[in-house]
């Protein structure tokens, strides 16, 4: 096992330095395509990027719990084609997984891909029955900037309400990975140019919409996270306790920002249990 590591480490690195795929594609080459079947495609809305993949365990058990998954880019980059690992993660688990595309920047500025997520959400509320999921049982999950769009949809009403939902019926949890909940001053310029006006920060910030009716979360960040510091997943589950919203937070011992989701394909599970933590939680809720 460690031997197939070390392969795989040198093979990123030579791909990457080749330019002749991404080391996501890599990853993607790992997962097994022999316990589940992709539905890809399917428009969510009218823009070439309200698209999403469907991920449906085979064989398929009778009414799925269904995660649907955002993937990070720091609001300005991604494909859901690029973490097909993820989706056949959550798919090994027992999950039907949903891999979202949303448009990002320069196409869009805050608060336009929260809106994309909440479509989606409403998509996946409505039609996800004829696939074997069950509606009642939707999880919204994220890595990176992914995460901070799935706490946003989950804590902050707004978003699901203007597609006539209600998180606190419509999500069952929140499961978030190294993503940014409590991150003022926006530093980074292209951040600052997405989130507006800087008398607007405090209106986006995820930790500013707890309260006790949020559903479950689970969050999980590394230690050594220098991308999205751990302190957005401490203050979070501080406040979120505070006022009584079950919480789950994982820090792994030396694990930075990128690892928490290549934990999720197949040659990097056993290194960081993100993917056994993330199944224990939805099967607990």
């Amino acid at each position: 096992m460690k031997r197939s590591l070390v392969v795989l480490s040198i093979a990123l690195v030579a791909l990457t330095a080749v330019a002749a795929c991404s080391p996501l594609s890599l990853l993607n080459a790992t997962a097994s395509t022999d316990d589940h079947r992709q539905i890809a495609a399917i428009a969510y809305g009218s823009n070439p990027r309200q698209k999403l993949d469907l991920y449906v365990p085979e064989p398929a058990p009778a009414s799925m719990p269904v995660v649907v998954f955002f993937y990070g880019g720091s609001w300005q980059g991604g494909k859901r084609q690029d973490y097909r690992f993820a989706g056949e993660a959550l798919a090994s688990r027992g999950f039907l997984a949903v891999v979202v595309d949303y448009r990002v920047y320069p196409e869009v500025l805050y608060p336009e891909f929260l809106r994309d997520g909440a479509a989606a959400v409403r998509w996946v509320h409505d039609h996800i029955g004829a696939y074997g999921g069950d509606s009642q049982r939707m999880f919204v999950m994220g890595h990176s900037s992914g995460a901070y769009n799935a706490a946003m949809l989950a804590l902050d009403g707004r978003w699901l309400g203007e597609v006539g939902l209600d998180p606190t019926r419509t999500v069952r949890g929140l499961i978030g990975l190294s993503g940014p909940y409590d991150f003022l001053p926006i530093v980074l310029p292209n951040v600052q140019t997405i989130f507006g006006p800087r008398e607007q920060w405090p209106s986006t910030q995820p930790i500013g919409y707890v309260s006790p009716g949020a559903p479950p979360v689970f969050l999980a960040t590394g230690d050594a996270d220098e991308t999205v510091l751990p302190r957005n997943s401490r203050r979070l589950a501080l406040r979120l306790r505070a006022v009584g919203v079950p919480v789950e937070a994982t820090e792994y011992p030396g694990v930075g920002h990128i690892k928490t989701i290549v934990a999720l394909a197949r040659p990097f599970r056993n290194q960081v249990p993100v993917l056994a933590d993330v199944a224990r939680f939805v099967n607990a809720h």
